[in-house]
């Protein structure tokens, strides 16, 4: 019977002290690095438009905006001419 209550009594020690023991990750602050990433991956959870986007990673990387736009003319036409100063089409 005393070898089973002294098993017994050690397995509760040892997981009491291990509870008691456990550091936390959450506990520590984030480095700002880690802050970063959590940011960059919560921007690309959101859905956001390609110009938004850009927009906010540029602002959370400390990066000049870049400007992405597309031109006015659309689609372009093969049968189209185009003329070109001093080039015959």
């Amino acid at each position: 019977m005393k070898p089973l209550l002294a098993t017994f009594l050690l397995l509760t020690v040892s997981v009491l002290a291990g509870c008691a023991s456990h550091v936390s990750p959450e506990l520590r602050p984030f480095t700002a690095e880690e802050t970063r990433e959590l940011a960059l991956e919560n921007l690309n959870r959101r859905g956001l438009s390609f110009d938004e986007y850009e927009a906010k990673k540029a602002e959370l990387l400390g990066q000049p905006q870049k400007s992405f736009s597309f031109d006015n003319h659309g689609e372009m036409n093969a049968e189209r001419a185009v003329q070109r100063h001093g080039h015959p089409s």
